[in-house]
């Protein structure tokens, strides 16, 4: 491979069929490539998130740099999870069952990947959960008029709490209105880093539904393995909950794309996540660059 040609494949993550669930783009790289390549080619491709992979010297891990229409990231769930079953599907295909890692930004993600039929079904820990202190509750109505709620939608009870597995999400729980939720203000990405937060998860403690955006609130996320966990974390915190069993949660009905991510958390006084989902291989190609 030379860098004017890189392999890239498509999946579909949280995927029941294809064309189905969040997808993705995932390109295998023999060389290294500058940042702003990088940022261009997912610019190019347009998924909401795209994954680049390097080989290291150990057959089943790999280092990783992930990166949005906007910006590089340093953890992401449903591309890591994607990425294990593309690699599983082309370079592992004998075996059932195959345990991965990768190395994203010195962090060590452990996957595992298994046959599913004609998809495949992987699953990464996220480690141990990161709580903060619940939102005092006199910045409730702050934050719930950015997303066009209001307190009566709020889930009684429940505060607003910054949780992270790798990224800090803002984790606003409702018992109604989630259809109505969207970003309304432009100072939104100012307002999260308020309280230690990086994006907001919006989610029905009821029907165990959520959803989250771009902080310009622009674009809406299909499926966000890197919120499950967050999301899973807290109903398990405040007794919504309990701990071992498996959560589904529900994502993407409001862009007709509904997705299921699986939680499981365990533990005690620290609470270690994993996250699962079905993915669906899409395709496969070629992507020119010009001369660097």
């Amino acid at each position: 491979m030379t860098l004017r040609t890189l392999p890239f494949w498509l999946v579909d993550v949280f995927a029941n069929q294809p064309l189905s669930g969040n997808g993705l783009s995932v390109f295998l790289l023999d060389d290294d490539l500058p940042k702003h390549v990088m940022q261009s080619i997912t610019q190019e491709m347009r998924q909401f998130e795209t994954i680049f992979l390097q080989r290291t010297e150990q057959s089943s891990k790999f280092n990783a740099r992930i990166f949005t229409m906007e910006e590089e990231l340093s953890f992401a769930g449903h591309p890591v999870i994607g990425a294990a079953a593309m690699l599983h599907s082309e370079f592992f295909w004998g075996q059932d069952e195959v345990r991965l890692e990768f190395v994203i930004h010195d962090r060590s993600i452990n996957l595992t990947s298994r046959r599913h039929g004609e998809s495949y079904v992987a699953e990464m820990d996220q480690g141990i959960a990161a709580i903060d202190s619940p939102i005092p509750a006199e910045k409730n109505e702050v934050f719930l008029e950015a997303l066009n709620l209001s307190i009566t939608d709020m889930a009684p009870k429940l505060p607003l709490q910054v949780v992270s597995t790798g990224l800090p999400y803002l984790i606003v729980p409702i018992s109604s209105n989630l259809e109505h939720a969207r970003i309304v203000v432009s100072n939104f990405e100012a307002l999260l880093a308020t309280v230690g937060a990086k994006f907001v998860y919006v989610l029905d403690v009821n029907d165990l539904e959520g959803r989250t955006w771009d902080n310009e609130g622009s674009v809406e996320d299909i499926a966000t393995g890197s919120a499950a966990g967050p999301a899973a974390v807290y109903l398990v915190t405040h007794g919504r909950a309990p701990v071992s069993d498996t959560l589904v949660l529900a994502q993407g009905r409001f862009l007709h794309r509904p997705s299921e991510l699986y939680a499981t958390v365990q533990g005690g006084s620290e609470l270690n996540v994993t996250i699962r989902g079905k993915v669906c291989l899409v395709g496969n190609g070629t992507l020119r660059l010009p001369n660097q």
